[in-house]
């Protein structure tokens, strides 16, 4: 009978290789984030827009007597069209990207990029920014899909675009690509992996706008997904190295960090709540002493169901955040302003809402109606509204019957107050929203 053999008689070469994999682990931790003096926060900089030397008026009649203008930013059809952010460019002009195939994680997903004319309100014809193909000859690793870009400006006022590719797996295997642009978008360098983690390097996502630190160097609202569902940032130097990384919460429960700035030492973040305990509330926690601790995370009043949202501090101090405010569907879309640092809120405008009973379960020609005539009321040039029908029916049917989404939004302030809303519309298209801070005004006026 062969004796079983215990601790003693293993190979020592084994313990070897445990023990120079654990020291390669903490030597790569030191070298990727030993942390150095923290940056302040740059209070009221946004990582997304330029300086802009002259001043424009804001068109008049903007959106007729609503003060509200939509356009369609994508116009593809029959293709799954998802996770849009935005950029301000020169004389006004903002620039959108966003990922768009046949499937989320299909092999011909790309990247997206269109710019607006804010004066007519609108878009350049979309084209490519990059593939998974350019991707994974860029990085000489294997690529399997692209999804979820974001954008940040440097203090030298070049653009750098952050998006996920994942190598294996699901968007756990996720790893953070960044390509540069001294053009606004116009040119890009080859794609670039970022180093997040010292170990593997995998389960790492963006979704949130960046910030600006005081120092020039930007902030990166990331989370993680394997091993776990937690936020983070990351401060990145010129170069689009990670100097230095926060845990902002732990567990498998909170996504997508939204980074609010209040103050130099003063910031909120929201998050996204994927955890199973009810109430499903967004996430916040809070730093009064420049990202050095955070409050332990905590639910707030807005209800959110487990999907992405977006926000701003806005000059007065207020906070409006864009959102799908219910607790367990995408099919409602609200604009919410908070006046005491994220604490109560208050919805002042609904921009979709598909979340009475009665739609629950359409027929189909009525399901058909209704996507048509959100098609038209979007864009009362729309002559296609059967071909936007036909593309939202393609990817919202399930056995449970149609459906509606209107998620992850991205809200931006430009530096004359005006402000820009994108969000994934029916999972088909990429829809545009345009409003002034006197509309703004007018409406938190009107609701309180």
């Amino acid at each position: 009978m062969t004796r079983r053999p215990y601790l003693g008689d293993r190979s020592p070469g084994r313990f070897w290789v445990l023990g120079f994999v654990l020291v390669a682990f903490l030597a790569g931790s030191v070298k990727i984030f030993q942390r150095g003096p923290r940056p302040k926060f740059q209070a009221g900089v946004v990582a997304s827009a330029p300086t802009i030397e002259r001043s424009p008026e804001i068109p008049s009649g903007l959106g007729g007597s609503s003060g509200v203008r939509s356009e369609f930013v994508s116009k593809r059809k029959l293709v799954r069209t998802h996770a849009a952010c935005l950029i301000e460019l020169e004389n006004r002009k903002v620039r959108a990207f966003w990922y768009a195939g046949t499937d989320e994680g299909t092999a011909d997903v790309t990247i997206q990029t269109a710019v607006l004319d804010p004066d007519t309100g609108s878009w350049t014809p979309e084209r490519m920014v990059v593939s998974r193909e350019t991707t994974q000859q860029a990085l000489f690793r294997y690529v399997k899909k692209v999804g979820n870009p974001v954008v940040s400006r440097a203090a030298d006022g070049s653009m750098t675009l952050f998006y996920v590719a994942v190598s294996l797996g699901g968007w756990s295997g996720s790893s953070i690509t960044a390509m540069t642009s001294q053009d606004d978008g116009e040119t890009w360098s080859q794609p670039r992996r970022l180093i997040t983690s010292p170990f593997f390097n995998l389960g790492t996502l963006v979704k949130a706008q960046p910030f600006a630190y005081a120092d020039g160097t930007i902030g990166l609202p990331v989370h993680a997904e394997f091993l776990g569902k937690f936020g983070e940032v990351l401060n990145l130097d010129a170069a689009n190295n990670v100097v230095d990384s926060t845990r902002l919460s732990s567990g498998r429960s909170c996504l997508q960090p939204v980074f609010l700035v209040e103050g130099e030492n003063r910031a909120v973040v929201l998050m996204r709540y994927a955890g199973k305990e009810r109430p499903n509330r967004v996430i916040s926690t809070r730093t009064s002493d420049g990202g050095l601790t955070w409050t332990p995370p905590e639910k707030l009043m807005l209800a959110n169901p487990n999907s992405a949202l977006s926000g701003l501090m806005l000059p007065d101090g207020r906070i409006l955040a864009a959102l799908n405010n219910n607790e367990d569907n995408r099919d409602a879309l609200s604009l919410v302003v908070s006046d005491d640092g994220g604490t109560r809120w208050k919805t002042i405008y609904v921009v979709e809402d598909k979340s009475e009973p009665d739609w629950k379960n359409p027929s189909d020609n009525r399901y058909s109606s209704a996507i048509e005539a959100l098609a038209v009321a979007t864009n009362g040039g729309t002559v296609e509204a059967v071909g936007y029908a036909d593309s939202v029916k393609r990817l919202m049917g399930s056995s449970k019957g149609w459906s509606f989404e209107f998620s992850y939004p991205c809200l931006i302030r430009t530096k004359l107050g005006e402000f820009h809303l994108v969000y994934t519309w029916n999972e088909a298209f990429i829809k545009h929203v345009q409003f002034s801070q006197a509309w703004l005004d007018r409406r938190m006026a009107e609701t309180k």
